[in-house]
């Protein structure tokens, strides 16, 4: 594969110039470091890593339900719980990688820990001793509630994945990404491509999960079907070091955190300090301070101009409260990101229904492919078609609508990234909106089999009505899932891309977790009037109720990213970067997807 070797748009300078270094901290040569060559081992990686960690989010409503007996409200709140908190740890992971580790370290660590979940959870669902006895329907009992000892394990094993998931998330795409050198132009081209593969392998790696893994839990044993992805991360892991000599890397500057920290408070002990109308008065350092560090030196603003507070002169100040225009413009580069970030909560929220109530709707069908047949669907199954959709998508943008965009916007990426977003969050309204219209011809066929679903027997109505919901949110995740984790990571400055990514992965947390709330809310609210609209008897249910809710506050706040996103300006340094790759884009972007 082309590492984008010596001489190539460089000069004949066979060192990196973004400041990327080997293990040891020697400066990094293009020719035997970086590229596509280093980054198929971390895509490798990706590979097997998310059809470990998807074996065991997509079909936990499941086993949550089916094997710990618990009710459906309670699995739901449970399983968006568990995933708010594995996409919330990446910001302490982002924080030690910034600070002390570097990335190739903090993952690492988090890997082991990751690994030492897997293990823990395989055995809860494998060791008899620590799973309850299976429900006795003859008997007309209540199913056996599990212990606080199988709880304990089974979700020890789940937060413990958390916590190493919280060291590895947010360091793996960036390391990849560290391996193309923005000051090189035409790496910064094959850079422009990164995301939409790196998603592209994600989502295989997810389609794997949700075929083969969930069949095996369904139809042959959980312990397999927590077996084999234990296996593939630990796979994972050995092929990740196997690459660990091709690597470049980015030394740790410091909390990024901290940093912002120290502008905020110096803004607020100078705040009677008057900013001067020339803002080239402001305290900044020689660019030779830059260009020896291989950083980017950002001028001065008058945005957010209270900021500018931090980096003026003032006698009687204390040290401390002296900060560079750079550290004033970062700061305000991540503020500005703030408002659009709660914008992503709600999309991140309907996203958690996939594996949820989604899954659960499925349940109630007919899983047969068809009369007679002996071979059922597992409901999780019907995710595939979130991925198979989103591959296609991807796909179809990166090779028919991007160029297509470009030649009419003049724009390298086509549409803005703002822009791919907000097409997202509208296909969400669209996905939402059928949802509802697919959940209310299902209760009212339902209704009219009162009989035949009598017992808990699924209703004679085929599972594949749900497609049209899974294939919507499929294509609104080639857009919005994509277009957010590089926005945020190209948005962020240059010495905080592991806060930007981890911001990202913050909105899928929140979102999670926001789900959980409403779910919560809804069922305590119409239950108190008599009529829940989530019952753990989905036929009883007003779950097309729910999901118009829903549709209405995912177009609320599509209006509310509109207005922020007319408002928002690009950052300088991005905006340059891009329109130096334009010059070159007839080169091949990504050698390995051609």
């Amino acid at each position: 594969m082309e590492n984008g070797g010596e001489g190539e748009g460089g000069g004949g300078d066979d060192y990196t110039r973004d400041g990327s270094v080997d293990l040891r901290g020697n400066p990094a040569r293009r020719s035997k470091r970086g590229g596509w060559t280093a980054c198929t081992f971390i895509v490798v990686y990706e590979l097997f890593e998310r059809m470990a960690y998807y074996g065991v989010a997509s079909n936990l409503v499941m086993y949550l339900t089916e094997r710990l007996h618990q009710g459906t409200v309670e699995a739901a709140n449970n399983v968006t719980n568990w995933s708010g908190t594995v996409f919330l740890t990446p910001l302490l992971g982002a924080f030690v990688a910034d600070a002390y580790l570097g990335r190739y370290w903090t993952f690492v660590a988090g890997s082991a820990v990751y690994l030492m979940g897997m293990l823990l959870l395989t055995l809860a669902v494998s060791v008899p001793a620590l799973k309850p006895p299976p429900c006795d329907a003859s008997a007309g009992a209540t199913c056996p509630r599990a212990s606080a000892l199988q709880l304990g394990v089974y979700f020890g094993g789940l937060y413990t994945i958390a916590l190493g998931h919280g060291g590895t998330k947010p360091n793996i795409s960036t390391i990849g990404a560290d391996q193309f050198d923005d000051f090189h132009p035409a790496e910064r081209l094959r850079k422009l491509s990164f995301f939409n593969w790196w998603m592209f392998t994600v989502f295989t790696g997810i389609l794997f999960s949700t075929t083969v893994l969930v069949y095996l839990q369904d139809s042959v044993s959980w312990s397999w079907g927590y077996g084999v992805p234990t296996l593939a991360l630990a796979a994972s892991v050995a092929i990740f070091l196997a690459g660990t000599p091709l690597y470049r890397h980015k030394l740790p500057q410091g909390s990024p955190i901290t940093r912002m920290g120290r502008v905020v408070a110096a803004s607020v002990w100078k705040c009677r300090v008057a900013v001067p109308g020339d803002l080239g008065e402001l305290h900044e350092v020689e660019p030779e301070y830059y260009t020896s560090r291989k950083r980017f030196r950002v001028d001065a603003t008058s945005s957010m101009r209270f900021l500018n507070k931090a980096a003026v002169k003032a006698e009687d100040a204390p040290g401390w409260a002296l900060c560079t225009v750079t550290q004033v413009e970062e700061t305000k580069q991540i503020a500005k990101l703030v408002p659009l970030l709660a914008t992503m909560f709600v999309p991140c929220a309907l996203m958690a229904q996939v594996g949820t109530l989604f899954v659960r709707q499925g349940v109630t069908l007919d899983r047969r492919l068809g009369r007679g047949a002996s071979f059922q669907v597992p409901p999780a199954s019907l995710g595939a078609f979130v991925t198979l959709t989103m591959l296609a998508c991807v796909a179809v943008y990166d090779r028919a609508l991007v160029p297509a965009a470009r030649r009419r916007t003049k724009n390298p990426r086509g549409i803005t990234l703002l822009q791919r977003i907000g097409a997202g969050l509208l296909l969400q309204v669209v996905t939402m909106a059928a949802t509802a219209a697919v959940e209310s011809r299902r209760l009212s066929f339902a209704r009219s089999h009162a009989a035949a679903a009598g017992g808990g027997r699924p209703l004679p109505l085929t599972i594949f009505v749900l497609l049209p919901q899974f294939v919507l949110m499929g294509a609104a995740d080639a857009f919005l899932v994509v277009g957010q984790i590089e926005f945020f990571y190209d948005q962020a400055p240059e010495s905080m891309k592991s806060l930007g990514t981890a911001m990202s992965l913050t909105a899928y947390g929140v979102g999670s977790m926001l789900s959980s709330a409403v779910l919560a809310l809804v069922e305590r609210v119409t239950a108190g009037r008599g009529a829940p609209w989530v019952a753990n008897d989905l036929n009883a249910s007003r779950l097309d109720c729910y999901y118009a809710f829903l549709a209405v506050l995912a177009a609320a706040n599509l209006a509310a990213f509109v207005v922020l996103s007319c408002r928002y300006s690009y950052r300088a340094e991005s905006t340059e970067a891009i329109a130096v790759t334009a010059r070159v884009h007839s080169e091949p972007a990504a050698p390995v997807a051609e």
